[in-house]
């Protein structure tokens, strides 16, 4: 006989860019809504790409040069001084040194990874936003995307980075079917059906996995 007590499943798709700082934000908040929930709930996170500056250099740019000239000074400093603040109440420090660029192949490595699990791919986009937010590494950096790749147990991430056409085109293909018709990030849907976007607090993603919950059960 089947259980009504069965935990039901929540599925979050995530369309997020490697160098978007509410992205990280969001992420931290979504997991201490799962946190809050796991005992009602089973959950999937599956990642997406965007690209915030799809013209950044591959080489780098210093991040602190790069959104001085994309926002101006007034608006850079106000913005540094409000993540820094944001990313210390999640007890981390924002690090805007080093090199910002180009986003592809950390997209290819992470749509990579969510064919060996989402789990481990939730692992690796975690890697990735602490290297780049809290530690000062280039995201474009081959050997930061590589030792993120053997900690968290991504086979085949050297072959892939080595080809630069390898995966390009199903990372333009979940560009175009999870995140073509939105303007920013991060963004979620919930179940293929509850939006989201921006770094929400844990409360809102929990009303939106019980509206959810109430779907799958009528």
């Amino acid at each position: 006989m089947a259980s009504n007590t069965a935990k039901k499943l929540i599925q979050i798709d995530v369309s997020s860019d490697t160098v978007c700082p509410w992205c990280f934000v969001g992420k931290k908040n979504l997991e201490k809504a799962i946190e809050q929930t796991k005992d009602k709930f089973d959950f999937e996170v599956r990642w997406h790409p965007f690209f915030l500056n799809p013209d950044a250099p591959k080489e780098g740019i210093k991040k602190s040069d790069f959104y001085r000239m994309k926002f101006g000074p007034i608006q850079f400093e106000h913005a540094t001084a409000r993540m820094t603040e944001i990313f210390r109440g999640l007890g981390m420090e924002y690090d805007m040194s080093g090199l910002t660029g180009n986003t592809m192949d950390s997209h290819r490595l992470i749509t990579l990874a969510g064919h060996q699990g989402f789990d481990k791919q939730n692992a690796l986009v975690e890697e990735l936003f602490q290297s780049y937010f809290c530690q000062g590494k280039f995201i474009g950096d081959w050997q930061v995307l590589l030792d993120a790749a053997r900690k968290v147990g991504i086979e085949g991430a050297e072959e892939l980075l080595q080809d630069s056409n390898k995966g390009v085109d199903e990372v333009k293909e979940e560009l175009n079917k999870y995140s073509s018709t939105i303007s920013g990030v991060p963004y979620y849907v919930i179940n293929g059906k509850y939006q989201l976007s921006g770094g929400q607090p844990p409360n809102t993603f929990i009303r939106a996995f019980e509206a959810a919950a109430e779907d799958l059960a009528q």
